[in-house]
Formats: structure tokens, C-alpha cells, sequence
């Protein structure tokens, strides 16, 4: 991860034959957008601001897809970020580049929890709940000063690079490497171990349980540990010029097994035992260890299909899908107040909220991207993000 979140690119040159990477990171970004909007309309997961949809085809598709998501976005995101982070690390050294990620992650951070984080609630209990109350009267009794909101993911980064400093200067031998990217039997067993271990850290925190004030799930934690530190050992072995597009297409297969066979069988076991949503989430219950494994292993393949096709498919990039890289932090930063204006803004239709989804998504992308485009323009904004 380099000056921006999830812009993750910033010292690489096209020469490094990696841009698809600046392109699937626009995809992703786009997604934590989309997957946000479907929990304000109906799938399961807190947010802001929520209408949920009683429609259960709705609901369905819904979970599905921020279900599908969850299990790789993120976790995608450290891997991204760890890759960068080592080359980055060895050009500025450990002064410079704690200096730089306290620079380019905190400022963030301190902004998000103190300025747009309470204007986010405001709009909520003001606009939507029907408060009358002004923002002034409102600062007056909010308490969670503390709170990164979707910024969870750069407290997360940045601890995570200062971990990466202090192991590099306590262990100052050779760092561990592997040159030869991992065949389909280690990725496959790497998803197993990743299950097993996101199966046992839920016995204690399931999903859905938030370490305050900081935002973190414990537990997908075990994912995006193992993945920041497969992204420093990818970075020295450079498996993102050397990952095959034959094993890409052939996970894109499984990954297609995974959502459209898979999925639905989970699905029926929980209508057939009757299992709340609960049983899914932890607590030790074998419903836990089989939606763990869905979740791991649909993850990991779609994260080595993506790697693999996008470098064969997607190593090219237009002078517009080059903007849209460049202002993705910005997007990650303020899309909650895009999406959550939009919602309240269409709060008074009296639709169904799983007709509002489909026009709220699409605006609050492109109006995203937009205002972050705008923001860059101010003096000192861009040098942060």
C-alpha cells in the first residue's frame, strides 16, 4: 500500500507490467460502494442508515452477493497493500516510511473520526429518524468521537505496517521468500487453513462482533492477517508478474461452483434445520465451520482468478480508468456520505427498498467518484490522498 487506500500502486511505473492491478483496484472499490448499498436495502450487516427489504428473492441475492464480497474484498485489499508495502519500505527506509504511513493513514483516520464521521450520524438523525435539531445542538451530546467507520480497514493497514517495521528491524537477517508462485493444491489447501482458523477465532468473537472504538471484526481477522503477510512474501517472490492465467480461469470455475451450487445447499440446510443466522456467524456451531469454509475457500479462489485473468485480460489501461485509480482512496473515504444523502434523500418513495437499491447504487458510485475527483483538486488534499 503506497500514499493511498486502497490506491496501492503509487510508486510502480507501467513498466512494472502490473497495471491491472490499478484497474482491479477500481473494481474493488467499486464494490465496497455496491455492498454497501445492499446493506442499507436488505442484506444482513450494520450500516448507517438501513431500509430493509422484505422481498425474499431480494433478500437472497442480496446476501449473496454481500456474502460473496466479504469473502475477499478486504482480504484482497491487505494483500494488494502488503505487496507495495515492502517495495516501499526498502526505497524510503523504516524512519521515512513510518513517517509517510503516519502521514498518508493517519491524517485520514483523525479526519474521518473527527469531522465526516459526526456529519454521517447527523444526516441520519436529523433527516431520516426526524430530529429537529441543529448540527451545532447535535455535537453537543455526540460521544463516539472515536470512530473510524469504514476507515476500520486504514487503522487496520497502518498497525499492520507498524507490526511489518518493527519484525523487519528486530529480524535483520535474510527475510523469508519464495519465488515460485503456489501451485493449485497449496491455494487450496492455504483457503482449508484459513476456514479452520476463521472457524476457531469465532468461537470467541462471531461475525458481526466490533472491537470498539476501533471497528475491527476479530473475526475476519484471521484472513486478512495471513493475507498481509502472503501480500510481503508475494512481493519479494514478485508472483504478481509471474501468476498463470491457465490457473486463473481454472479457479474462475470453482469460483462458479462455489456461489451457484454451494451457496444454494447452505442456503437450503438453513431452511431445512431451521438455523437462525446466528449459527452462521460462531459461537462454535458446525453451521459456523461449514459457512467458514464456504466463505475461505470462495475467497481465495476468487482472488487467484482475478490475479490470473486480469493479467492476461486487463494489463492495459485508459487515460480514464488511470483517474478513476487515482482518486479510489478518496471514493473509500467519502462514498458513505454519498450513499447515505442518496438514501435519505429517496427515504420519503414509497417503493419497495429493493427497487430503491437500483437506483441508489449506481448514483452513489458515479457520484462518488465525482466528489472525490473534485476534492483532489484542493490544495494539500492530494498530497494526502
Amino acid at each position: 500500500m503506497q500514499k493511498i487506500v486502497p490506491s496501492v500502486t503509487a510508486n510502480h511505473k507501467s513498466t512494472d507490467k502490473i497495471i491491472y492491478i490499478d484497474n482491479l483496484k477500481v473494481v474493488l472499490t467499486v464494490l465496497v460502494i455496491l455492498h454497501h448499498a445492499f446493506v442499507t436495502y436488505g442484506a444482513p450487516g450494520g450500516w448507517y442508515y438501513s431500509e430493509k427489504t422484505t422481498n425474499v428473492a431480494a433478500q437472497v441475492f442480496m446476501t449473496l452477493f454481500v456474502a460473496t464480497n466479504q469473502s475477499f474484498f478486504m482480504g484482497f485489499f491487505f494483500f494488494i497493500s502488503a505487496y507495495f508495502t515492502e517495495s516501499s519500505y526498502h526505497k524510503k527506509g523504516p524512519t521515512r516510511f513510518i513517517a509517510d504511513r503516519l502521514k498518508r493513514l493517519g491524517i485520514p483516520l483523525i479526519f474521518y473520526s473527527f469531522i465526516l464521521s459526526p456529519v454521517l450520524s447527523f444526516q441520519v438523525y436529523r433527516f431520516a429518524q426526524g430530529h429537529d435539531i441543529t448540527y451545532i445542538q447535535y455535537l453537543g451530546g455526540f460521544h463516539p468521537w472515536i470512530d473510524f467507520g469504514v476507515l476500520w480497514f486504514v487503522a487496520a493497514l497502518l498497525l499492520f505496517n507498524l507490526l511489518y517495521v518493527g519484525i523487519m528491524l528486530l529480524f535483520k537477517s535474510k527475510p523469508f521468500s519464495l519465488e515460485k508462485v503456489p501451485g493449485a493444491f497449496v491455494i487450496i489447501l492455504f483457503a482449508l487453513t484459513l476456514a479452520l482458523g476463521s472457524y476457531l477465532v469465532r468461537c470467541e468473537f462471531p461475525v458481526g462482533w466490533v472491537l470498539a472504538p476501533v471497528g475491527f471484526q476479530l473475526g475476519h481477522f484471521v484472513q486478512y492477517i495471513a493475507l498481509f503477510a502472503l501480500g510481503i512474501v508475494a512481493s519479494r517472490g514478485q508472483w504478481l508478474s509471474k501468476v498463470s492465467y491457465k490457473t486463473g480461469k481454472g479457479f474462475s470455475v470453482m469460483v462458479l461452483i462455489m456461489i451457484v451450487v454451494i451457496f444454494p445447499v447452505i442456503y437450503y440446510v438453513k431452511v431445512a434445520t431451521n438455523s437462525p443466522n446466528e449459527t452462521f456467524s460462531g459461537h462454535g456451531c458446525w453451521q459456523s465451520l461449514m459457512y467458514a469454509c464456504w466463505e475461505q475457500f470462495t475467497g481465495i479462489f476468487i482472488i487467484t482468478a482475478l490475479l490470473g485473468i486480469a493479467k492476461q485480460k486487463w494489463n492495459g489501461q485508459s487515460v480514464f480508468l488511470k483517474k478513476l485509480s487515482r482518486v479510489a482512496f478518496g471514493v473509500y473515504i467519502f462514498h458513505p456520505l454519498v450513499l447515505i444523502s442518496l438514501s435519505v434523500l429517496l427515504k420519503p418513495w414509497g417503493v419497495d427498498p429493493a427497487v430503491k437499491l437500483l437506483f441508489v447504487a449506481p448514483l452513489a458510485v458515479i457520484g462518488s467518484f465525482l466528489l472525490a475527483s473534485l476534492l483532489l483538486k484542493i490544495p494539500g488534499v492530494k498530497a494526502v490522498i
